[in-house]
C-alpha cells in the first residue's frame, strides 16, 4: 500500500525559495509527481520524476525555478522551488502512479494514488 504525505509548506515572500518533501512508503520504482490547485482552479500538473532513471519532466511554469528530486532508498522524494512568484501560491500535491514505471502523466488521471496536500502562499 502506497502512502504519501507532504511537508514543507508556508508563507513565503516573493523571490524566496521553499522545499516540499514527500514521504512515500511503498512506491518502489513509481512514477511520481507533483500537482498544484488554486482556489477556483483545476489541479494542475508541476513536474514529474520516473523511479528507475530519474527522468524528469517540469510544466513550462516550473521550469527553470522548481526542481523534482527523488530518494529511493529513504522514500522521499522534494521539490525545490526558487524564486517563487504569487501565481505559485496553491495547495501542492504529491502523487504516485502504481501501473507504470515509465510514462509521466501530465494529468491527476495518470495517478492513483495522492498525499493529502501542502498550502504554499507567496505574498507579494
Amino acid at each position: 500500500q502506497v502512502q504519501l504525505v507532504e511537508s514543507g509548506g508556508g508563507l513565503v515572500q516573493a523571490g524566496d525559495s521553499l522545499r516540499l518533501s514527500c514521504a512515500a512508503s511503498g512506491f518502489a520504482n513509481y512514477v511520481m509527481g507533483w500537482f498544484r490547485q488554486a482556489p477556483g482552479k483545476e489541479r494542475e500538473f508541476v513536474a514529474g520524476i520516473r523511479g528507475s532513471d530519474r527522468s524528469t519532466y517540469y510544466a513550462d511554469s516550473a521550469k527553470g525555478r522548481f526542481t523534482i528530486s527523488r530518494d529511493n532508498a529513504k522514500n522521499t522524494m522534494s521539490l525545490q522551488m526558487n524564486s517563487l512568484k504569487p501565481e505559485d501560491t496553491a495547495v501542492y500535491y504529491c502523487a504516485a502512479d502504481s501501473r507504470t514505471r515509465m510514462i509521466i502523466s501530465t494529468t491527476p488521471g495518470g495517478y492513483n494514488y495522492w498525499g493529502q496536500g501542502t498550502q504554499v502562499t507567496v505574498s507579494s
